[in-house]
């Protein structure tokens, strides 16, 4: 009886084979993949003739020039050289057309066009899919369910409990006038929009101004800005897996479940005391949610905190216009009197700086939509279906031919009777789609301002000028760094309301 067996040579050849079977496969898979890239990108072209950019590479497209933090001043250089609008190649096969153009602007918000679901995915992990990210039909019905939560009979007893927070601020800012140095505000007034947010939303008892943990979810939601902001501009980042083993993709994970800790930890309490009072059932047979309820699901604070630092640092750079407001303050509040939401639509100069400081500055720096149909705008060029814009809020707010003097502080361009295009401002977004907060946000950057103009004299430090970064909100890549002038014979808002 004889046994066949297979030689060595033989098995070596057969494994052989299959590997060259796998390799030719692999290659035609990149082959293929490559001509679809290619056929890709010759579509993107002929759909961008009308828009001319700068020269880009093949594969990196416009990245260079967009390293080291240099976004702001590269589209501000594209603003004066590319009327209306100019393509940003992230790389070969992917591009989005930069908006900043009141006509523009007014079109694409006037549409009902979804979020670049490509950029925003990957905020999905720091705040859910709320409000922001929604589209369709399940975002109208949020909205229409949320919006009667922001009516002003809502709103009006916050401005004391923003008042208490401000508060809480300045009298840590009075602690550290000793040490005669500037003060980098950012990270204090991000702690001041968490505690309002707090008190408004979960009731909260006391400060979180002076809590250690509170300072580490600050950090963390900090680290997810810069990090989400990189990834939307890195093309291997877009693969989740790929993502998830790099070191970004590692410390975002980190700083997630810190930030989720923090917030699922507040929400956890606040339900208890419901539960405890009884509240809770009510709230969830509610035909609407209340303010308070839709806190419960916020995330973020940070826009607001950006507004107020950047604000504070105009008027630090502007000493007259930072006493007039003072006055204009001192008229309704020297009195000792507390700040009431009547007082807030009594200060007419105020709120000019205010906006100015929010055109030279706006919290967000822009915003991204993808075409879910063609578009032709009022110049006659058109994109079509599929193409990622985005409104340069950053850009729209420093267009010259929007703005003349654009670099001059001037807010007389606020004026009332004052003539503007409707969507040549947009520091809350336009359209169905603006800022549900908007109201609120307003409401806590005037307090702010008052309070702290009732109490200091702004300097800033000149040896630490803000160097304005984009991120998801306007930062500063050097902090913002102010000197503070104790008032003599300050009035303060003292009263409890």
């Amino acid at each position: 009886m004889s046994v066949s067996v297979l030689s060595p040579s033989r098995r070596l050849g057969g494994v052989s084979g299959i590997l060259q079977v796998t390799s030719l496969l692999i290659l035609l898979l990149l082959l293929i993949k490559a001509a679809q890239l290619y056929l890709h990108r010759q579509w993107l072209l002929k759909a961008l003739q009308q828009f001319p950019c700068p020269p880009s590479h093949w594969l990196f497209g416009h990245i260079q020039e967009f390293q080291h933090d240099q976004e702001l001043q590269r589209i501000q250089e594209r603003v004066k050289t590319f009327p209306s609008a100019c393509p940003y190649w992230i790389w070969g096969g992917k591009v989005r057309v930069q908006l900043y153009d009141p006509d523009y602007m007014k079109v694409i918000l006037g549409r009902s066009d979804p979020k670049s679901h490509g950029s925003y995915k990957f905020l999905a992990p720091r705040i859910g899919y709320g409000l922001l990210l929604l589209n369709g039909q399940t975002w109208f019905q949020h909205r229409r369910m949320l919006t009667p939560a922001f009516h002003n009979d809502i709103l009006k007893p916050y401005v004391g409990l923003m008042a208490d927070s401000v508060r809480v601020m300045l009298d840590k800012w009075e602690e550290l006038l000793g040490q005669d140095s500037p003060l980098e505000v950012f990270q204090h007034v991000s702690l001041m929009t968490l505690d309002t947010i707090m008190k408004s939303a979960f009731s909260h008892q006391g400060s979180i101004q002076v809590d250690r943990n509170s300072q580490s979810y600050i950090q963390a939601i900090s680290d997810l800005n810069s990090l989400v902001f990189c990834c939307m501009r890195n093309a291997f980042h877009e693969n989740d897996t790929i993502y998830s083993l790099t070191s970004a993709g590692r410390w975002t994970h980190r700083a997630c479940q810190l930030a989720h800790q923090h917030t699922d930890q507040v929400i956890q309490l606040r339900k208890a005391q419901l539960q405890k009072e009884g509240e809770l059932e009510k709230i969830k047979r509610k035909r609407h949610l209340d303010f308070l309820d839709i806190l419960l699901l916020a995330k973020g604070h940070d826009t607001t905190a950006s507004g107020i630092s950047w604000i504070l640092y105009a008027l630090a750079t502007h000493p007259k216009h930072q006493e007039r407001c003072r006055e204009e303050i001192h008229g309704l509040l020297g009195d000792g009197a507390s700040i009431t939401w009547n007082h807030l639509d009594q200060m007419p100069y105020t709120t000019m700086c205010i906006k100015e400081a929010l055109r030279l500055y706006p919290p967000v720096p822009g915003i991204g939509r993808e075409l879910s149909t063609p578009v032709t705008f009022p110049d006659g060029r058109s994109l079509p279906k599929g193409i990622m814009v985005l409104l340069s809020i950053y850009g729209l707010h420093h267009n010259p031919k929007v703005w003349p003097n654009l670099e001059v502080f001037d807010p007389s361009r606020f004026a009332p009777g004052s003539a503007q295009h409707s969507h040549a401002f947009l520091p809350f977004s336009g359209g169905s789609r603006n800022c549900i907060g908007k109201q609120f946000a307003m409401n806590q950057l005037k307090v702010a301002r008052a309070l702290t103009l009732l109490r200091f004299e702004l300097l800033p430090d000149p040896t630490r000028i803000p160097i304005p970064m984009a991120r998801l909100v306007l930062k500063s890549k050097n902090g913002i760094h102010l000197r503070l002038r104790r008032l003599p014979n300050p009035c303060e808002d003292k009263d409890q309301l």
